[in-house]
């Protein structure tokens, strides 16, 4: 019984320490002519290094606490307003793209080649359902934009960064798992 409640604690810290890491590396903004953050690394760590349940669960909560307006999200900002707004659809993605990789992990297991798979699958999911989601807010303000445009916008500049978050991710993964208790 005190195995089992230690081990519930145990994972309750690790969930909240690395949900405020999502929220931290969302705050990190890297000058470039298109500024990257690292939310979506910590994304891909926190999945890698936490596990399919436990770094969903992390994921899920910065989108919570960032849809009740605690400024979570990239810029210190926060609220449903942001959600529903043109990047919305990425944020919303973070968890799909947890989810993806949970499921990867489930069907294949822990393996390194699955991790890296995951993580390109899952931001490829996290493009496809942001830019939907962007193009759709961004018509219903503005008016239509071709998908080319859009492209060039939200995603084309972020690929090589995102990359190597990949990488980065993965190496950092594999070191930490090796350290952390569970």
């Amino acid at each position: 019984m005190h195995t089992k409640r230690k081990s519930k604690t145990v994972d309750m810290v690790y969930i909240a320490i690395f949900t405020v890491l999502i929220a931290i590396c969302s705050w990190i903004s890297i000058p470039t002519m298109v500024p990257v953050t690292l939310q979506t690394f910590a994304v891909f760590l926190t999945v890698g290094v936490l596990g399919g349940k436990r770094g969903t669960m992390a994921v899920l909560i910065y989108l919570l606490l960032g849809s009740i307006g605690i400024p979570v999200f990239a810029n210190f900002t926060g609220g449903i307003g942001i959600l529903a707004g043109t990047t919305g659809g990425y944020i919303i993605g973070f968890l799909l793209t947890a989810l993806l990789m949970w499921g990867m992990e489930q069907l294949f297991g822990k393996k390194t080649w699955v991790l890296a798979l995951s993580m390109v699958l899952g931001l490829v999911l996290c493009y496809t359902f942001g830019t939907a989601w962007f193009m759709v807010v961004y018509t219903g303000s503005t008016g239509a934009v071709p998908l080319a445009t859009v492209l060039g916008w939200c995603v084309i500049p972020f690929i090589i960064p995102d990359i190597i978050k990949i990488g980065l991710a993965l190496f950092l993964c594999r070191r930490l798992s090796k350290v952390m208790e569970y």
